[in-house]
């Protein structure tokens, strides 16, 4: 990017922030960058200044770089090996005879919460009825999507390719050709509500984080308050689950013990 572009790009920042209240400083500006960039192809524009001139004249267009910007990339039991020690992890949990709370953050479109559900209600030794999951996320709109949960197949989404960890999902989703709609036993087992990883308030007494794949997109200084909030979200010794790819911050290593490290899962010290 040369200077002339970095000026317009930062211009560009400061806009979205002023006006579309969009806190652009938690993300990194590859992060950003790539979905701007995807937002300006898709209307036409190259430039940084006029697509902020376009933003200006459209709202419909701020709604849907709004929407681009909020992390939503997510799937059924991404990353299936992990899932697989996930889990004996919730077999060790629900064995202990108490309620288990399993909180998804940020949940998106609610295909990861109802992931768990379905691990729980579909393996004999989880004890799903102890098990209560919360999906969090900072978009109301995602969350309305994932309340309904109803998902389609399309060119870059395969929804029963996400579901082969099971063997039969039949019992969970109701398939009507592209479409999958998740049925109300997993949905009876799972809440959403809004909240903000980097600004809000710690929730309190969860044996199970999953916060996967937001990690690479958050600027380095705010990843230390993050895990600072799900470390005291954590009841002792509950477990952490990050994405495959995310490492912990140097400050927060002393506060998790690797259990599964290859599939990234830690349990609070």
């Amino acid at each position: 990017m040369n200077r002339g572009d970095e000026r317009s790009f930062n211009d560009l920042l400061e806009y979205i922030e002023r006006e579309m209240d969009f806190e652009s400083g938690f993300y990194n500006d590859a992060y950003l960058d790539r979905r701007i960039t995807a937002r300006m192809r898709r209307t036409d524009h190259d430039d940084y200044s006029v697509y902020q001139r376009y933003l200006d004249r459209h709202e419909d267009e701020r709604e849907l770089l709004l929407d681009s910007l909020s992390i939503n990339v997510t799937g059924f039991f991404r990353n299936p090996d992990a899932w697989e020690k996930l889990r004996e992890v919730l077999r060790e949990l629900t064995d202990s005879h108490r309620r288990v709370r399993v909180w998804s953050a940020p949940a998106a479109d609610g295909r990861e919460p109802y992931s768990v559900a379905m691990l729980a209600l579909d393996d004999d030794e989880i004890e799903q009825r102890r098990i209560d999951v919360l999906g969090t996320d900072i978009n109301p709109d995602i969350l309305e999507t994932a309340r309904h949960g109803v998902y389609e197949t399309s060119q870059t989404t395969d929804i029963a390719e996400e579901l082969e960890p099971l063997e039969d999902y039949s019992p969970y989703i109701d398939q009507d050709d592209d479409r999958f709609q998740v049925k109300d036993r997993v949905k009876n087992l799972v809440e959403f509500e809004q909240h903000d990883l980097i600004r809000g308030d710690p929730k309190r007494n969860f044996d199970l984080v999953l916060c996967r794949n937001l990690l690479i997109y958050i600027d380095a200084s705010f990843k230390e308050p993050i895990f600072e909030t799900i470390r005291n979200s954590l009841r002792e010794g509950g477990y952490l689950m990050i994405g495959m790819t995310e490492t912990l911050p140097t400050a927060s290593r002393n506060d998790f013990d690797p259990v599964h490290k290859k599939q990234r899962i830690y349990r609070r010290t």
